[in-house]
């Protein structure tokens, strides 16, 4: 069915057409059996498919990535949908409305998208509160999902401040997200990458493991790392890890490589970062050098590039326990999530 209306929805500006979609499933599952008809067509329910991975049961191992959900606006249809869990943000301490517009491209050739959108989203207060209204109010089907907090800084923020935005984020968010990823990989933030040096990276998580227990509970924290990294910046990431004591590494972020694209040039020059197909590849080996070169010492949850339920098992054989969707779910639409759990049973 999505295949049929997707060349439609591709006529118009792909983040429009979000707002389009996203704004119409809500209101399809607030419609009387709208919830009920979303779960029966799309979810795979199946014991065999938890995953205890860093502590936190999933009730399946494919997850939305951040992006997606930046103010945690709709958990309850993403979980409707099947998703096993859902990473919300990334949000900033204050609200800000990320770049001029258009700042998000389609690559139908190539099956990718580069986006600019630089953070925007309506703050942390925003999405702490409504993760704490949706847990409050979820069905009992969703009291297994997992959620998320992708947190980072606002653009204005220097770089040698950068840990306070961070802690704020954590601070705000402690009470409601299930576990943290800290992004500094984004490449639409100017000079945010330049925080994944060894130096600022550990002074950031340090800082949040200092933090991390509250009335006992402690929280997972993952890093989110870019796909352009070398072997070495690979290794001292691994480095980091072990030092810091986080709890996992999400493998990858966007890439600001071109290469190989097939779209027309007026699309390839377009700044941002590249997601989808192209990255299909790159992921996948940096999931398996991290995997390979820690020996398996740490949970990957792997994204990049999933369009298909063997590009979800690759990662997964590669030495990822979960992975996450967002531009193969757009290409690919809600079906993709039930394949790929369908492809995991069958080859279990």
């Amino acid at each position: 069915m999505y295949s049929l209306i997707r060349p439609l929805l591709f006529q118009f500006d792909p983040e429009d057409v979000h707002h389009f979609v996203t704004r119409n499933l809500k209101a399809f599952n607030r419609f009387p059996g709208g919830a009920a008809l979303s779960k029966a067509m799309w979810q795979v329910d199946d014991d065999r498919l938890e995953r205890e991975v860093f502590g936190l049961k999933f009730k399946n191992p494919v997850g939305l990535a951040a992006g997606f959900d930046k103010n945690a606006e709709y958990i309850n249809e993403m979980a409707n949908l099947g998703f096993g869990f859902i990473e919300i943000g990334t949000v900033t301490p204050l609200p800000q409305p990320g770049n001029e517009k258009p700042r998000m491209f389609r690559l139908p050739a190539d099956e990718g998208l580069i986006n600019r959108m630089g953070f925007n989203n309506k703050g942390v207060d925003m999405a702490a509160g409504r993760i704490a209204i949706w847990r409050k109010s979820r069905p009992a089907s969703q009291e297994n999902i997992i959620v998320g907090g992708n947190i980072g800084k606002n653009k204005h923020t220097a770089n040698e401040d950068a840990v306070n935005d961070y802690i704020k984020c954590f601070d705000k968010l402690f009470d409601v997200v299930d576990y943290f990823v800290v992004n500094v990989s984004s490449p639409n933030t100017p000079g945010l990458r330049a925080l994944q040096d060894k130096k600022p990276l550990t002074e950031i998580l340090m800082a949040l493991q200092k933090r991390n227990l509250k009335d006992g509970i402690r929280k997972p924290v993952l890093l989110k790392i870019a796909p352009d990294l070398t072997n070495e910046q690979l290794d001292d990431i691994i480095d980091i890890v072990a030092e810091t004591k986080i709890d996992g590494i999400i493998a990858t972020n966007t890439t600001i490589n071109r290469e190989g694209l097939k779209s027309p040039g007026r699309l390839v020059k377009q700044t941002g970062g590249l997601s989808g197909k192209p990255l299909t590849e790159r992921a996948t080996q940096v999931i398996g050098y991290l995997h390979t070169k820690s020996n398996g010492s740490f949970p990957i949850i792997g994204a990049g590039g999933i369009h298909s339920a063997q590009d979800a098992i690759d990662k997964l054989n590669a030495g990822a326990s979960l992975i996450q969707l967002y531009t193969g779910f757009i290409y690919q639409g809600p079906g993709l999530i039930g394949s790929i759990n369908k492809k995991i049973l069958s080859v279990k």
